[in-house]
């Protein structure tokens, strides 16, 4: 099925020298510790809590409308700290979604108004359907389907995962086009 056009406004968004586009209505705190590694897309509205710890999106990422990234805490005897987060190749985040994992693997899709708890670890080519919630410190495993809240398995994806993800995340960046 072809992806249908989203056209956005040019002077909403900053488009970089490798061609990441970023609206100018999200917020990026400590922008120096976020890394987009190309091809990526930041919709408006969306937080991504870069001030706490460093935090990597790959190549072909999408983060949809008013979704929140920050990097996980972790409890320790003296305090506490924030560690990085690693958000793989060809991810596609929905609208309304709060990220708060230690990893999230390359081919992954996570579905809008979803919440990812704290210190989760997403496997590669795995798939969170809408309104899920997970638990903190759960592990998605590769080529699994969770929904519900609290999120459990409820399917398997097929091999093909990988290439359906990495197209419908090219497809995309390529069909949101400028006025």
């Amino acid at each position: 099925m072809e992806q249908p056009d989203v056209f956005y406004d040019g002077s909403e968004y900053i488009e970089t020298a490798s061609g990441n586009k970023v609206s100018r209505s999200c917020v990026l705190c400590g922008s120096r510790n976020i890394v987009l590694n190309g091809k990526c897309i930041v919709q408006s509205d969306c937080i991504v809590r870069g001030d706490l710890a460093n935090i990597n999106l790959g190549r072909l990422c999408v983060v949809g409308k008013r979704s929140v990234i920050t990097p996980p805490f972790k409890k320790l005897l003296g305090g506490g700290a924030f560690y990085p987060l690693q958000i793989g190749d060809n991810v596609f985040v929905g609208e309304d979604t709060v990220i708060n994992a230690v990893q999230v693997g390359s081919y992954v899709y996570i579905g809008s108004n979803c919440v990812i708890g704290q210190s989760c670890v997403l496997k590669d080519c795995c798939r969170i359907e809408d309104n899920t919630v997970l638990p903190p410190e759960t592990v998605v495993p590769s080529f699994a389907i969770f929904a519900g809240s609290p999120g459990t398995m409820v399917g398997e994806l097929p091999e093909s995962t990988q290439d359906i993800m990495s197209e419908a995340t090219r497809s995309f960046y390529q069909h949101f086009k400028k006025l």
